[in-house]
């Protein structure tokens, strides 16, 4: 694809910009499903320069940042729009909350359901599976947990590790 043009990646993320053998390249604002956007200039399908806004407004910034820093712990929200009354409690920068379904949890881009173990987004379409992601985000966080579940909990464990990494080609069997 030649000139200016629109592409949805299958993560339902939409480029608008300038394009050039098929890649990013010129100016271009890639509009993320939560909201969010990236407004950038891209050479051969790399971004050279460009600034993230969050869904709500806030701007990044790389140097300087002074949100939710441990000086001023408030959501961007109470910043604009100053802090709720004393025993009003603000529990996320939604204001009102998004309604949470039971036994579900948010998980920025949508509802975990734990008794599923899947990730639906805010309007009930699959997402992915959450098993690999927590379990190898367990096993990032936690580095002696590796060592725990091969020598402790008797599993059959053949994985693939690199970099100290887990792939989601493993196979956990009891």
């Amino acid at each position: 694809m030649e000139g200016t043009g629109e592409y949805t990646l299958p993560t339902h993320t939409r480029y608008v910009g300038e394009m050039k053998d098929g890649m990013f390249h010129g100016k271009g604002v890639l509009h993320f499903p939560n909201g969010s956007k990236y407004e950038g200039t891209w050479e051969k399908g790399i971004s050279i320069e460009g600034k993230y806004t969050f869904s709500d407004g806030l701007e990044y910034k790389e140097t300087d940042w002074d949100y939710c820093d441990a000086k001023d712990r408030r959501f961007y929200s109470e910043r604009c729009n100053g802090l709720k009354p004393a025993g009003e409690s603000q529990l996320t920068d939604r204001d009102p909350p998004r309604a949470i379904p039971g036994g579900c949890y948010d998980s920025v881009d949508g509802f975990y359901d734990a008794s599923t173990r899947v990730v639906k987004d805010y309007d009930g379409n699959f997402l992915r599976n959450a098993v690999w992601y927590l379990f190898s985000l367990q096993i990032r966080s936690f580095p002696g947990l590796w060592d725990y579940i091969l020598t402790t909990c008797g599993w059959k464990v053949r994985a693939n590790i690199r970099d100290r990494d887990l792939h989601k080609s493993a196979d956990l069997s009891h």
